[in-house]
């Protein structure tokens, strides 16, 4: 009984599982929940928490500078306890109802700030090498790593909106984000406005690069309003289902996993070459696939509405 429990009680601080990942599952979702328990008894805020991994990514980054095994290996740690960390905040706030608009930048500001710190180092170890064209293209590939993270994100708060409802997921409109920035004074809320600042424009690009399912949710709101049917909602989740492993690929573990082995093998430039073209590929295959049944989905709106 105290067993199924602890189940029960772990199985409640996940998203679903439907947008979760094997490696996520069985390694840092316990781990994150252990941690979770803990700064719940403590009364650390999962805010806290969030800033916590963001200094220790940064260390882990830091390490890959040196052409040193032992402290690339001390870095590839301090990554994992970072991301244990990441896992921790969000299980932490679905476990207190602690969440914010601040806590949702943070934790979407987080992983951005561990990469810009591998990225850095990893062109000043090369640098000696390659000169300025390892700084070209650790930014290009930088550019790339962004624009991955945030249509994954954006694709699987979309499928844990039709799977929970707005309350299960962190779905953001820009329409209404640049309502609320509106109202902040950069005199009086400079903090909140310059975060505010960021997540509009990381809002709108996520909007931007979906156009057929922002057309497929208007027509969606005015057929239906708010009513939407339980059908039309599984029959999203079945189309967008198979695509929340490539959500998961261009998110962490598997981007991990290639740092990892390149740094490993002394190759660290392997990780910007894996990531422009392997994951760039998942990342075009996931837009156009997305699009494309929004697209259908919207024609068949329209037709039921004639």
């Amino acid at each position: 009984m105290e067993k199924n429990r602890k189940q029960q009680g772990f199985e409640s601080t996940l998203k679903s599982l439907d947008t979760e990942e094997f490696i996520d599952i069985h390694f840092y979702r316990p781990i994150g929940y252990q941690w979770a328990l803990l700064f719940k008894k403590l009364k650390i805020s999962p805010n806290t928490v969030t800033i916590a991994s963001i200094f220790i990514g940064i260390a882990a980054g830091i390490c890959f500078y040196f052409n040193n095994l032992t402290i690339n290996v001390i870095g590839m740690l301090l990554l994992i306890w970072a991301n244990s960390y990441d896992s921790a905040d969000g299980q932490l706030a679905r476990m207190t109802g602690q969440k914010s608009a601040l806590g949702r930048v943070l934790d979407g500001a987080c992983g951005d700030l561990w990469f810009i710190s591998i990225y850095a180092a990893i062109c000043l170890r090369l640098t000696p090498e390659w000169g300025i064209w390892i700084w070209i293209l650790g930014a290009v590939t930088g550019f790339f790593h962004s624009k991955q993270a945030s249509m994954a994100d954006y694709y699987r708060n979309i499928h844990l909106l039709f799977l929970k409802g707005e309350s299960g997921s962190e779905l953001s409109r820009s329409d209404k984000l640049e309502a609320d920035f509106k109202k902040l004074s950069w005199k009086k809320d400079f903090i909140y406005k310059l975060f505010g600042f960021f997540y509009l424009n990381y809002t709108k690009g996520q909007e931007q690069s979906s156009p057929k399912f922002q057309k497929m949710m208007e027509t969606l709101h005015s057929v239906y309003i708010d009513n939407v049917p339980e059908e039309f909602r599984q029959a999203f989740r079945k189309k967008s289902l198979p695509l929340m492993k490539y959500t998961n690929m261009l998110s962490f573990n598997t981007r991990v996993i290639a740092l990892f082995v390149s740094i490993f093998i002394g190759m660290p430039w392997l990780y910007f070459v894996f990531e422009l073209t392997v994951l760039n590929i998942m990342l075009v295959y996931m837009i156009t696939t997305h699009e494309h049944f929004c697209e259908n989905f919207r024609v068949e709106l329209l037709k039921q509405n004639k």
